[in-house]
């Protein structure tokens, strides 16, 4: 156990934290020269695909260090604010953290997040300075940010580059030298918390865990503490580059085991793992309960795929802990799924990941925050749906949740990014100049107004050198109102949304517009309406396609040719009153984009 190592990799997006990981794994031997390539632990394809981790992912590797052998349990972690809640995970799973910083951007928001999120947690921290190969690399200034931030020396920086394999060795002995080994009792009843799990379609659900005290065996009799749920350790192992089996996984060690688990809803990220007989009592204070941040309705295309839905998502649900599902129904679109999530990146990768991993179609309702709504009978309900908001006249207040959000940029792009917060409904709280050319702002502003576009519009008026992060801080009180959307008189209510007074209007206007577009030409006229309780506020029409019915009326009287025309007039009134008008997915995802 003294030699055991276990630590984490956090940095920003895109700040080299997978290509390090893949030079220590070559260092180490772990994995063969003909399997290595490119972020050889992002194994997902869309992680590939979008060059981004999205789940951490835990490797074993053995290195030697003046005549000792250790064992080194690595985590690898996403860098992106919708998966922050991975980061948590990995901290509490580790001892120790690397700290990575880009040498040519310094220190970003992200970085300063999820340090603290490591501080919290005691981890002793190395800080990493990476791509020193690049000409861009300003190590003077990059290295006073990281003093600053930590209030280390200087010579306690490590240089690295993941590209090229500089530094690499230097970090391997810190990390044997600073971390501590694990802190657990060998000899006390087996606590182990289960920080990730995967479903395998051969085998059931493999759960990854550290042990925290005592040791598993494979063959043990063991208990799931909070579902109560007792297996037979079939296999138990530690994580290679593939499931690497053994005999036993002592305290410290972080390892998986396969019990023939075939319900995803038996296995919890945060579970312990106990012996039925002599186990501990009490279970390891997991993590966090993760908060989602927005939520939408997920629907099959088909009716008939609502219970492969639920099991695709409870598959899903068992990689990824932060997504949370509740059944729903809709009058446009049948049965389905209320989904929180963390932001809408990982609304995106949760749909894209139905679809490929689940071969799911589904169709995604408009997104919103969640919101308190207090009634006048003194009543207190979250509200989650538009369409789940008491009646007008029992509403007393609503109150939104607002985020304090950090950004930084360089001080010439300050105007441009005040002005965007302020529009965006924010309010300056302070403003602090990091350096001649840096600067740091914080702003309290509604959840609402950010997960859409905000972060885009960020980096398109900063030139792509401003970082974000934000948190929760609040509810606060807003004049909000519901905003509905009509075809034909009918109301569609996966296209409702809870927006602010003042955006009503043009939001209403755009609204219609863009369904214009989007809803094809039918054999009758659809009128398109936005409406805010019985009063209508915007109105497109998408007109009829009309067969000319005068086209073998030659000549004579006018009168004919009207009475033609009026014919097809009452037959189009008629389908009018008992046509259903066909709505394409397209238009509810395109409620997201109608900026652009």
């Amino acid at each position: 156990m003294k030699n055991i190592r276990n630590f984490c990799i956090i940095a920003h997006i895109d700040h080299g934290k997978s290509t390090l990981a893949d030079r220590m794994l070559e260092q180490t031997h772990t994995v063969a020269p003909r399997e290595m390539e490119n972020q050889v632990l992002d194994n997902m394809d869309l992680e590939r695909e979008r060059g981004i981790t999205i789940k951490s992912h835990a490797i074993q590797m053995d290195y030697e260090s003046g005549g000792k052998k250790y064992v080194l349990n690595l985590i690898d972690t996403p860098g992106h604010v919708d998966f922050s809640y991975e980061v948590s995970r990995a901290i509490a799973s580790c001892e120790g953290a690397l700290l990575v910083v880009d040498a040519t951007q310094g220190v970003q928001a992200q970085t300063i997040s999820n340090l603290y999120m490591a501080i919290d947690h005691n981890l002793e921290i190395i800080p990493v300075l990476n791509k020193i190969d690049l000409a861009a690399a300003n190590l003077d200034v990059a290295r006073q940010q990281i003093t600053e931030l930590i209030g280390c020396d200087e010579q306690d920086i490590l240089l690295a580059s993941g590209k090229t394999g500089e530094g690499v060795h230097e970090i391997m002995e810190t990390i044997v030298n600073k971390i501590p080994p694990p802190s657990g009792d060998p000899e006390a009843p087996l606590q182990a918390l289960i920080f990730d799990s995967v479903f395998n379609s051969f085998r059931g659900i493999i759960a990854y865990y550290k042990v925290e005290c005592g040791s598993i065996r494979k063959g043990d009799k063991v208990k799931f503490l909070n579902t109560g749920k007792e297996y037979v350790a079939d296999e138990v192992g530690v994580l290679k580059m593939n499931l690497s089996p053994r005999d036993e996984v002592g305290t410290g060690d972080v390892g998986y085991i396969i019990s023939g688990i075939k319900s995803a809803v038996e296995v919890k990220v945060g579970d312990t793992i106990t012996h039925c007989e002599n186990g501990c009592t009490k279970a390891i204070a997991g993590f966090k309960e993760v908060k989602p941040m927005l939520f939408a309705g997920v629907y099959p295309v088909e009716t008939d795929q609502y219970e492969d839905l639920r099991s695709s998502l409870e598959k899903l649900q068992l990689n990824d802990a932060s997504l949370s599902f509740i059944p729903e129904s809709s009058l446009a679109l049948g049965f389905g799924f209320r989904c929180g999530f963390l932001g809408l990146l990982h609304l995106e990768i949760v749909q894209e990941r139905l679809y490929r991993e689940f071969d799911m179609d589904c169709i995604t309702t408009v997104p919103n925050v969640s919101y308190v709504v207090y009634t006048t009978d003194g009543e207190e309900q979250e509200v989650h749906n538009p369409s789940g908001l008491p009646a007008i006249t029992m509403i007393d207040r609503i109150e939104e949740p607002y985020i304090r959000a950090q950004i930084i940029s360089k001080s010439e792009f300050f105007g441009a990014i005040v002005k965007l917060c302020l529009d965006k409904r924010g309010t300056l709280i302070s403003q602090h100049f990091l350096t001649t050319d840096r600067v740091e702002l914080n702003f309290d502003m509604p959840l609402a107004e950010i997960i859409f576009d905000f972060y885009d519009k960020l980096k398109s008026i900063s030139k792509g050198y401003a970082s974000f992060d934000y948190h929760i801080i609040d509810y606060r009180p807003a004049d909000l109102v519901k905003l509905d959307i009509l075809l034909n008189g009918e109301q569609v209510d996966a296209l409702s949304s809870l927006i602010h007074r003042d955006n009503a209007y043009s939001f209403g206007r755009r609204m219609c517009e863009k369904l214009k577009e989007l809803i094809p030409r039918q054999q009758f006229e659809i009128a398109i309406q936005a409406a805010i309780g019985a009063k209508i506020i915007a109105r497109e029409t998408v007109k009829a396609v009309r067969k000319d019915v005068t086209a073998k009326c030659y000549g004579g009287d006018i009168t004919r040719k009207r009475k033609l025309l009026e014919k097809q007039k009452k037959g189009k009134k008629r389908m009018r009153q008992v046509g259903n008008v066909q709505i394409p997915q397209t238009a509810f995802m395109a409620v997201l984009k109608l900026d652009s």
